[in-house]
């Protein structure tokens, strides 16, 4: 009898990554755009792809979208590494400057990906607290930098499923208390009023981390990049597959980056309706926390967040359940939609707390 191949054993305990897919009309859970990329990007990369040899293997090194990239953000090609989205980046940091010997250590609650790949790559995982609001006190955060001497730690900014931003002086006293390679993930960095962009450099051990499925519009195309020093992107490409990033990818990535201006203009947008729809939820029987992001976390007063997630999509409203989650008990995060899906939301919402 043939034996099945069988799992590592350190994996018997992780479980994967999960945002339910459910049919319903109005979908707030996942933090996409909910416009799509303007028409004149499609029409250029239809053309742009009809000369394509696809016989032949993409750019390696993906020079033109670097290029691209590096000029957005006024640093050298060699400060960049595209990859198959922030979370592919995430990947590769932590094979790199991580791995058996070595803990990465984050601040919770945040993003749950951060630790999970951790684990995947055998690098030990080691945890402080965020304070009750979920902002990080730079004298905490400073003490457990001391006490693990981690080789990389992990911020979100904004932090997510929060939506805090980490102000100036919370990354600097990192950076300062030589935290090893500190990564800070600006999944939602748009939508912040600063950046950690401004810190990098070819002396500072930072690492930033981009994507385009937020701001971009381009979830479905799966894209992300990092910002850094040199030698540190250096370390990222040593441990990246070959042709990682297929042709499609690098045209569509970078024809998207002359549409800035209609960038800009949608995150104005989702910041205005982000702060129409938090002004609409302080009206309700829930708790919120300020968000610096494209979503908002919220927490009903007097139903069990797992019962209200429920009653929204037997309304045909999905959102993401936090509300099982360590220190997020009862919560649920709503991305910002288009006015119409978040009036929908709002009155599925109020109904059910009424």
């Amino acid at each position: 009898m043939t034996e099945w191949p069988r799992l590592r054993a350190d994996l018997d305990l992780v479980e994967g990554y999960h945002s339910p897919q459910l049919d319903v009309t109005v979908r707030l859970n996942t933090n996409e755009s909910p416009y799509p990329p303007p028409p004149g990007w499609w029409d250029e990369i239809h053309a742009e792809l009809a000369g394509v040899p696809f016989h032949r293997y993409p750019d390696r090194d993906a020079r033109s979208l670097r290029s691209a990239i590096a000029a957005l953000h006024g640093v050298g090609s060699d400060q960049v590494f595209p990859a198959n989205g922030s979370n592919e980046v995430l990947q590769s940091v932590l094979l790199a400057y991580g791995g058996p010997g070595r803990v990465a250590l984050s601040f919770e609650p945040t993003y749950a990906l951060h630790s999970h790949i951790a684990h995947l790559t055998n690098t030990g995982v080691v945890e402080d607290e965020r304070e009750p609001d979920f902002t990080l006190d730079p004298q905490r955060a400073v003490a457990a930098v001391k006490r693990w001497q981690p080789a990389i730690t992990f911020l979100c900014s904004p932090n997510n499923p929060t939506g805090r931003v980490e102000p100036p002086e919370v990354v600097q006293a990192l950076l300062d208390a030589g935290c090893g390679l500190l990564v800070v993930d600006e999944a939602y960095g748009q939508f912040s009023g600063w950046s950690a962009l401004a810190l990098v450099g070819d002396d500072v051990p930072l690492v930033v981390t981009r994507t385009y499925s937020k701001t971009w519009a381009m979830a479905g195309l799966r894209l992300g990049y990092a910002i850094g020093a040199a030698r540190i992107m250096a370390g990222l490409d040593r441990v990246a597959l070959p042709y990682h990033l297929d042709v499609v990818k690098q045209v569509a990535g970078r024809l998207a980056l002359t549409y800035r201006a209609e960038m800009e203009a949608r995150v104005a947008t989702l910041i205005a309706e982000r702060e129409r729809l938090a002004a609409r939820l302080a009206e309700l029987a829930v708790d919120t926390w300020p968000s610096g992001a494209n979503f908002i976390l919220f927490r009903p007063r007097a139903r069990k967040g797992a019962e209200v997630w429920q009653a929204l999509v037997e309304r045909s409203v999905l959102v993401r359940n936090c509300a099982n989650w360590p220190r997020l008990e009862g919560c649920l995060r709503v991305t910002v939609g288009t006015p119409e899906e978040d009036d929908a939301f709002l009155a599925a919402l109020e109904e059910i707390l009424s």
